[in-house]
C-alpha cells in the first residue's frame, strides 16, 4: 500500500486548480520555462460542435487580452477558428435622448476587440496547452483535499494522486473550491439582475458594432457574431439584464413572443428579431475575495473577484491577473527567491487587487445609475452621455479604458 501512494505522489512547482480560460492561459503563460506546472480541470471539454451553432457565453476581448494571448501562442488558432471584430460600440439610455458612439477610426485602431465565443477561447488555449513540454495537464481529474503548510501545497485528486507544489493557483471559477478550502472570505454584491443570453439572427447586419441599450430593469446588449457561412453578418449574441422574474417570464416565452418582445425592447436597431436559439439565464452578482494569495496560494480571475457583465470586463481582468501572476512568478524564479512565498506572492496583490477593485466599484455605479428610471438621475445621465459624446479627451480616454 506505501508503494503505491509513494508512486501517486508528484511534485510540480505550480499547481493550477481549474482549467477554464484564465487557468488554461496562465499555465500556458508559464509554460516553456524550466518550471513544472500541473493543470487540473474536472470536466472533459467537449470539442465535437456542428460549424454553424454558436456558443451561448461569449467574451469581449480587449486588444490587451488579444496581445496577451498573442504573446502565449493563442491568439492565432482562436481568430483561426471564430473571431468576430468590431469597429464601433453605439450605447444609449431607453429613458431619454442620451447616447454616445465609440468609432476606432476616431483613436486610428483597426477595431475596439473582438467578441470571441468562451468555448473557442477554450479550445485553443487547451490545445495549445497540451503541446507545452513543461506543462501536465488532469483531466478530468477533481480535487477532493488542500493542505497547506509553511514550506508548499498538497493537493489530493479523486483517483488518490498526491502533488505536492511549490505554489498552488486556484483559477476554478466564482464558487472556488480552493478559496473554500483556503478559508479566505469574500465580499459580496447582489446586482438583483438576472442575465437572459442567447444567439439572435436580425433583420438586418450587425455592422460589426457592439450595440447596448440600458433599460430601467438593466443593460441590453447585442454582441457581432459571424462564420464563414453568414455572409449577411446578421448574426449576434445578446446579454438581457433584467429582474430575476422578468428573465424567468422571456425564458418561458414562446420563440415569436420572445423576438418580438427583443424587437421592442431593443428598439428595433437592427430590425426584427427573425429568429433565436435556446434561451439561458444566470443571476448577476458581484464578489471580491478579501484577499488573494496566501504563502503557497493565489487567486486568479473569477476565484478572485467576479463584476456585473455590462462593460464585458470580466475575462479581461482573469487574463490581466494571469499575465500579473506568470509575470511575478518568473521573476522571482530567475532571481532564485522563492516563488511560493507571501513576500512574492503579495507583488502579484498588491498590482491587481486595486484594478480589479475599481472596475468591480464602477460597475456597481454605473448599474445604480442606469438600471433605474428616477426623475432627475435620468436626466442627468442622459445629459453625461450626450457631453462624453461630444468632448473628444473625454471620450478617447472611454475608448483607451476599453482596448484595455
Amino acid at each position: 500500500m506505501s508503494s503505491d501512494i509513494i508512486h501517486n505522489e508528484k511534485h510540480y512547482d505550480v499547481v493550477i486548480v481549474g482549467g477554464g480560460m484564465v487557468g488554461t492561459s496562465l499555465a500556458c503563460a508559464l509554460g516553456r520555462s524550466n518550471l513544472s506546472i500541473a493543470l487540473i480541470e474536472t470536466n472533459t471539454p467537449n470539442y465535437d460542435w456542428p460549424v454553424d451553432s454558436f456558443d451561448l457565453r461569449v467574451s469581449a476581448i480587449t486588444r490587451a487580452s488579444q496581445n496577451f494571448l498573442d504573446k502565449i501562442g493563442a491568439w492565432q488558432a482562436i481568430a483561426n477558428e471564430r473571431a468576430t471584430a468590431y469597429h464601433d460600440m453605439h450605447v444609449w439610455d431607453a429613458g431619454g435622448e442620451g447616447s454616445i458612439h465609440f468609432d476606432c477610426a476616431e483613436i486610428g485602431e483597426a477595431n475596439l476587440g473582438h467578441i470571441v465565443e468562451n468555448r473557442v477561447i477554450n479550445k485553443s488555449l487547451m490545445e495549445h496547452a497540451t503541446n507545452i513540454e513543461n506543462v501536465d495537464i488532469y483531466c478530468p481529474a477533481k480535487p477532493m483535499q488542500l493542505l497547506l503548510n509553511e514550506h508548499s501545497a498538497k493537493l489530493q485528486l479523486d483517483d488518490g494522486t498526491s502533488l505536492t507544489a511549490e505554489l498552488l493557483v486556484g483559477a476554478d471559477g466564482g464558487q472556488s473550491w480552493v478559496r473554500q478550502q483556503a478559508d479566505i472570505s469574500v465580499s459580496t454584491r447582489d446586482y438583483q439582475q438576472t442575465a437572459v443570453v442567447a444567439n439572435v439572427i436580425t433583420e438586418f447586419p450587425h455592422q460589426h458594432t457592439a450595440w447596448q441599450r440600458f433599460l430601467p430593469a438593466g443593460p441590453l446588449a447585442f454582441l457581432p457574431l459571424s462564420n464563414s457561412t453568414d455572409t449577411s453578418n446578421n448574426i449576434s449574441s445578446i446579454v438581457w439584464s433584467t429582474t430575476a422574474d422578468e428573465a424567468e417570464r422571456l425564458c418561458a416565452l414562446d420563440e415569436i413572443d420572445f423576438n418580438t418582445e427583443l424587437t421592442a425592447a431593443f428598439d428595433e436597431k437592427l430590425g426584427k428579431i427573425l429568429s433565436t436559439g435556446p434561451r439561458a439565464s444566470f443571476p448577476i452578482k458581484g464578489q471580491h475575495a478579501n484577499q488573494y494569495v496566501k504563502p503557497h496560494l493565489a487567486l486568479v480571475g473569477d476565484a478572485a473577484h467576479t463584476i456585473h457583465p455590462l462593460a464585458g470586463q470580466g475575462v479581461n481582468l482573469g487574463f490581466a491577473d494571469a499575465q500579473c501572476l506568470a509575470e511575478t512568478i518568473l521573476i522571482a524564479h530567475e532571481s532564485q527567491k522563492s516563488i511560493g512565498s507571501f513576500k512574492t506572492l503579495r507583488r502579484y496583490e498588491r498590482s491587481r487587487r486595486g484594478d480589479n477593485l475599481l472596475m468591480l466599484e464602477a460597475m456597481g455605479v454605473f448599474k445604480q445609475l442606469f438600471s433605474n428610471n428616477t426623475p432627475g438621475l435620468r436626466e442627468l445621465r442622459n445629459t453625461g452621455l450626450n457631453l462624453t459624446d461630444r468632448i473628444t479627451p473625454i471620450k478617447h480616454l472611454f475608448m483607451s479604458k476599453a482596448l484595455g
